[in-house]
């Protein structure tokens, strides 16, 4: 019996019950984002793996007793990866007869380059259907290399699923124009080449990397880093990797060496025609 002057508590209701959600928070992913790209995908737990970034695995570990530890979309991005390569390779192969080997290599990495597929990534709001640690946000620094990652591995996916022909697809609604505008000197596809090379033409000494700054927590460092030549430092560039660092720097001193080569020429024809006056 109740306690004097308790009442048992009444049953609620249907009516009056919270309504659970269908589905949770995320699960739905996958689903999304097939709709959103028009997929028709046979298999969606292909899609799911290909959302899921490692930071998460070791949160999902163990929370369903007896399941298996789940597994990073790390080899759809493998796969993913090469599968962009070879439909890039095979678009350029065919739209451009006449481009010798060197040039369709050039434009292949340009077109898939980390920069880009972070750019297609956000086309199409890939981060907001990444599964993530708590806390993990995608940002503007090393957080896009998840973005860029996440691309290869919905690629590999696709590939899976529906084969050579679903995957081309795909990729060819991001490549469309870029075959033909994309820029394709290498200052731009690898400016740290570049600079090697020019380095060793007119100064016949390879550029030095030093390492000026490095700012921010473990898991999202920010490097500062200034290149010079024969003892002079020509320019500084910032990423979320050394390598990026590099890149920007080499990018930056290739301008910096560009501007002093038109100095130069101007003033050489500036004193040719003082002379000629005279």
């Amino acid at each position: 019996m109740p306690a004097l002057g308790t009442s048992e508590p009444e049953p609620m209701s249907e009516s009056h019950r919270p309504a659970e959600p269908d589905v949770l928070p995320g699960e739905d992913n996958p689903e999304r984002l097939a709709a959103a790209l028009g997929l028709r995908m046979r298999d969606p737990e292909l899609l799911r793996l290909a959302l899921t970034h490692r930071s998460v695995v070791h949160e999902w570990a163990g929370t369903v007793p007896g399941m298996p530890a789940p597994q990073s979309n790390e080899r759809l991005e493998f796969l993913g990866d090469a599968i962009l390569g070879a439909v890039v390779a095979d678009e350029l192969y065919r739209a451009f007869p006449d481009l010798p080997e060197g040039e369709l290599t050039t434009r292949r990495a340009a077109l898939v380059r980390a920069e880009q597929l972070v750019r297609w990534a956000r086309e199409i709001d890939l981060g907001a259907y990444l599964y993530l640690a708590q806390g993990e946000r995608v940002s503007e620094s090393a957080r896009d290399r998840m973005l860029a990652g996440a691309f290869e591995a919905v690629v590999g996916a696709i590939y899976l699923d529906r084969g050579w022909s679903g995957a081309k697809r795909f990729l060819r609604r991001f490549l469309g124009n870029n075959l033909e505008s994309t820029v394709v000197s290498q200052e731009e596809t690898n400016p740290k080449g570049r600079l090697q090379e020019l380095a060793q033409e007119r100064f016949r000494e390879a550029p030095h990397y030093r390492v000026v700054r490095t700012e921010g927590p473990p898991h999202a460092r920010r490097f500062t880093i200034e290149v010079s030549i024969a003892g002079r430092a020509l320019a500084t560039g910032s990423g979320g990797s050394k390598r990026e660092a590099e890149q920007e720097a080499a990018r930056l001193a290739l301008e910096r060496l560009a501007h002093d080569e038109t100095d130069r020429s101007a003033s050489v024809t500036r004193d040719a025609a003082h002379s000629s006056e005279r």
